[in-house]
């Protein structure tokens, strides 16, 4: 296709970033520059998620990043849908978060675990009247025969929530990705990117600056 690499990949002006002033952690740096993020781009919260099928193909998809903390990076699901599906049969995971706008990238994989239900309750409880609904709707991936059984089903799905706010369904499931490694990626305009790794070393992380 022609024209492709006539688009500009980053802006002009991008930030700096110095891996030797990074903090001790990569949940520190990873906060501050989302909320960096926040400031310049929609949904900085947006993350790839991609998970491994039975066949051992990947396979991946957009999600909204629930939380972070020092154990991992949270996301969250129906237990039935595909992805859930794919974590049951291998619970390993990575997460990507791209902001072209800042010319920065965020690269994370590790082990995946399941919170305890009261904690996967308390997460769906926080979300609003029609993100609830949405996710009551159900049958996700699944192929849709006519749209006005979607419609039937979204209906009947705001009316449970209408009549019963706290409804928690059995299958919400909040997830928990613990990274073995998480590097983060700042663009430069010169080519020269700037690469640092943090790879888990016992209770510990071990910062590495990498060639581009």
């Amino acid at each position: 296709m022609a024209g492709l690499r006539g688009w500009p990949s980053f802006p002009e002006e991008l930030p700096e970033f110095d891996p030797g002033q990074a903090p001790a952690t990569p949940q520190e740096l990873f906060e501050s520059w989302l909320f960096e993020a926040g400031e310049h781009v929609l949904a900085p919260h947006a993350v790839t998620l991609s998970t491994v099928d039975a066949d051992g193909l990947p396979d991946a998809r957009v999600v909204i990043l629930k939380d972070v903390d020092a154990t991992g990076w949270y996301v969250s699901t129906s237990a039935d849908s595909p992805k859930a599906v794919q974590l049951r049969e291998n619970p390993h995971a990575a997460l990507t978060f791209f902001w072209p706008g800042r010319g920065r990238q965020v690269r994370l994989r590790g082990p995946v675990t399941t919170a305890a239900p009261e904690v996967s309750a308390s997460d769906f409880s926080d979300r609003s009247p029609a993100s609830k609904a949405e996710s009551l709707i159900g049958h996700q991936s699944e192929v849709l025969e006519n749209p006005a059984d979607l419609l039937r089903a979204a209906e009947a799905a705001e009316r449970q929530v209408r009549e019963n706010p706290d409804v928690v369904p059995d299958s919400w499931t909040r997830y928990r990705v613990s990274p073995t490694a998480v590097e983060f990626w700042q663009a430069s305009n010169d080519r020269r990117h700037v690469r640092l790794r943090y790879r888990r070393t016992g209770e510990t992380w071990l910062p590495e600056h990498l060639w581009p």
